[in-house]
Formats: structure tokens, C-alpha cells, sequence
């Protein structure tokens, strides 16, 4: 107990302070929306931070009747299984041979990708969209997920070849002498020892494809079911707001990304720590 207490130093106690703060600064409206979707649209405006006198469930029931609620469930499930599949295929092989096949023009298509991540979306959003329109995936559901792909090249390209430096050349030079070829190589020796990586991959962009409103809403035919959070904002408009309903389309959209991120944890916060040493 005397060591514990020597070795306590205020500073350590400032900062589980500010940490515990801000725990509850970034789960407070997490509480905030559970609580509110058991409530009334009038209970809501009437004390927004009182708590529910009863489980009041009309929302749920409201929300899937007043809107689409289970095609935009089925799309963004779509989405974002199909994005995050396509994204640990392509991605992991370019990273792999930009990293392994060292030379002046893998440098630039490196270059080339990190300067992608400096352009902000909105200053390309509207050739994009034209593109789309050219080849014919505008208002189609591939036209979201090959923007997803596209997106996810700079930084997955930079995660992945930040792993790949800590893999030793031996290992798949091993593999090539017992007889694989290079696509062989990677996929059974090389792509299981980047676990952590893929794993923070997943759910990196798992999270901003399943969140995303931008693309979604521009992108998909008008008129028709969206994604879920096309579909929620729907509930607020310029002068009135089902906000009990927005709230339980809200709490519904948390439950399977937080799920998702629960059981990878582990695995995130190895992936990024490992990285960060690595690269």
C-alpha cells in the first residue's frame, strides 16, 4: 500500500480524471438516445433528459410503419457486407504489391494514393457523380459500393503496408521454394499473419459505410427505401420532427455496429497499436 501510494502521483490522477470525463462527455448521448426512444414525441419535448415513466415500444412500431425501415436494413446490411468483402480483397493486394515489388512506379502509385486522402469529398463529389452517370452505376446500388472500394485504397494501402514491413521476406520465400505461387503465397501465408490489420479494417470502414448519409442519399434512386440513416433523417423536416421515431431508428442502427465493434475489439486495438509501431 505504501508503494501504491508513492508511486500515485497527482498527475496520474488528473489524468483518470479528464479520462473518466470524457467517457461520459462521448457515452452520454448513447443514454441519451436509448432513453428517448422509449418515450413520446411529446415526453421528449416536454423534458428531454427525463427518463421514460414506462417502456413506451409505439416508436418501434410507428417507425416501421410510417417508413420502409426493413428494406433500408436490407440495403445498408448490403452495403456494407459487399463494400467491406470487395475492400479486404482488393486492398490488401495492392498494398502487398506496392510494398513487395519495390520500384519507380510502385513509389508513385503510392504517392498517388496518399494524395488522395488531402482532397475533401466535396470538392470531387460532383465529376464523381457525373462519372457515375457515365458508366451507368448512378442510382444503382454499385455505385455507392465502388465508391466505398475506391475510398478505402489510400488508408487501407498505408495500414496494410505498415503490417507488411514487419513480415519477413523468409517466410514467403519458404512458401515459393515448397512450390505456391506469389497468389498463393499471400492468400495462404502472407494475408493470415495480417489479422489485426484486416480486423481494423473492417472496422474502420465497416462503421463509416454502415453511418454513411451523404453517398447514400445522392447517390441511390429518390422516392424509393435508402439506408437507415437516409430513412431516419426522413423523420425530421423543416418545421415539424418525429423525433421518438428517430430516435428508435437511431438506437436500432447502433445495436449491430456496436455488436460488431465489441467483438473485434481485441482485435482493433491490436491492429492499430501494431501499426503505429510498425510503420
Amino acid at each position: 500500500m505504501e508503494r501504491a501510494k508513492k508511486r500515485l502521483r497527482p498527475s496520474h490522477v488528473i489524468l483518470f480524471v479528464c479520462t473518466v470525463l470524457l467517457a461520459i462527455l462521448f457515452v452520454y448521448p448513447i443514454f441519451f438516445a436509448l432513453m428517448s426512444a422509449f418515450k413520446s414525441n411529446g415526453d421528449i419535448l416536454k423534458d428531454p433528459v427525463a427518463l421514460p415513466a414506462s417502456l413506451y415500444l409505439q416508436n418501434f412500431k410507428d417507425l416501421f410503419e410510417q417508413s420502409d425501415f426493413l428494406t433500408a436494413i436490407i440495403h445498408s446490411v448490403f452495403l456494407t457486407v459487399v463494400s467491406e468483402l470487395l475492400i479486404i480483397c482488393i486492398v490488401p493486394l495492392a498494398a502487398y504489391a506496392i510494398e513487395r515489388r519495390k520500384s519507380k512506379l510502385t513509389a508513385f502509385i503510392y504517392t498517388y494514393f496518399l494524395a488522395g486522402m488531402m482532397i475533401p469529398f466535396h470538392l470531387y463529389m460532383f465529376p464523381l457523380f457525373k462519372e457515375m452517370k457515365i458508366f451507368h452505376i448512378f442510382g444503382t446500388m454499385a455505385g455507392p459500393i465502388v465508391c466505398y472500394i475506391s475510398g478505402s485504397i489510400a488508408f487501407g494501402t498505408l495500414l496494410y503496408g505498415s503490417f507488411l514491413k514487419g513480415i519477413p521476406l523468409e517466410i514467403e520465400e519458404a512458401a515459393q521454394i515448397d512450390g505456391c505461387t506469389p497468389f498463393q503465397t499471400f492468400w495462404k501465408v502472407t494475408f493470415p499473419l495480417l489479422g489485426p490489420c484486416t480486423a481494423s479494417m473492417v472496422i474502420l470502414n465497416g462503421l463509416n459505410i454502415w453511418n454513411d448519409y451523404l453517398m447514400p442519399y445522392l447517390a441511390l434512386p429518390s422516392g424509393k427505401a435508402k439506408t437507415i440513416t437516409v430513412e431516419i433523417a426522413a423523420f425530421v423536416g423543416q418545421y415539424s420532427a418525429r423525433w421518438d421515431i428517430v430516435f428508435a431508428g437511431t438506437v436500432i442502427s447502433i445495436v449491430p455496429a456496436l455488436a460488431i465493434f465489441c467483438m473485434f475489439q481485441k482485435y482493433f486495438v491490436k491492429g492499430i497499436t501494431a501499426g503505429a509501431a510498425k510503420g
